[in-house]
């Protein structure tokens, strides 16, 4: 369904460049038309001339068109008009790009404000290039990527368990305490024999 949105939107925008452009006729003062008292500066002040617009003057019998260069248009001079209308419904397509100007050639009209300036824009000769549909964005794939396992940690060195050494108890163990008693058995017997001695020597005096 996505797919035929996008197709249907592709569609109405190419029909959208292939439309023409229609030409827009305007009336020069609007309902005034062209006379004598209307600002026609402000009135194509807020207005865009392309080529194929025509411009329609309605007017008077004491009016006219004439189209003139731009010194002429400053000086409000018909001399050198380029073309002049008469037909109180004059209408002059705008057939290039630039700027054209209209005065009225009746003496003193030109200077009381009948006098009209309107820059034409060129028309578009490109087609504009429909921006092509955005494609659908692929599905992320279920598949994680895979990930370089983490370097192992090297083992904490083991600290070698100390060396107890037997530290001899104090005192005196049995070999030392036997050793002792012998010593004193000894000197016991050599002092009885002493005595022994002693009293044998008493006896014989």
């Amino acid at each position: 369904m996505a797919g035929h949105g996008l197709l249907l939107a592709a569609g109405l925008v190419l029909l959208a460049a292939a439309s023409p452009a229609y030409a827009v006729d305007y009336t020069v003062g609007d309902s005034s038309g062209w006379t004598g008292g209307v600002d026609y500066s402000t009135w194509a002040s807020d207005k865009t001339f392309n080529v194929g617009d025509t411009l329609v003057f309605q007017y008077g019998a004491s009016h006219n068109v004439a189209e003139v260069g731009s010194a002429d248009y400053s000086a409000c001079s018909a001399t050198n008009s380029i073309q002049s209308y008469s037909d109180q419904d004059s209408k002059i397509k705008l057939t290039k790009p630039g700027t054209r100007y209209f005065i009225c050639a009746a003496a003193g009209h030109c200077a009381g404000g009948m006098k009209l300036a309107v820059t034409v824009a060129p028309a578009s000769t490109s087609t504009p290039t429909p921006t092509a549909p955005a494609a659908t964005p692929a599905a992320p794939s279920e598949t994680p990527s895979e990930t370089s396992p983490d370097p192992e940690t090297p083992s904490t060195s083991t600290t070698p368990a100390a060396t107890t050494t037997n530290t001899p108890a104090s005192g005196k163990t049995a070999d030392s305490v036997g050793g002792a008693s012998g010593v004193e058995a000894r000197s016991v017997m050599g002092a009885l024999v002493g005595a022994a001695g002693l009293v044998g020597l008493a006896l014989m005096g």
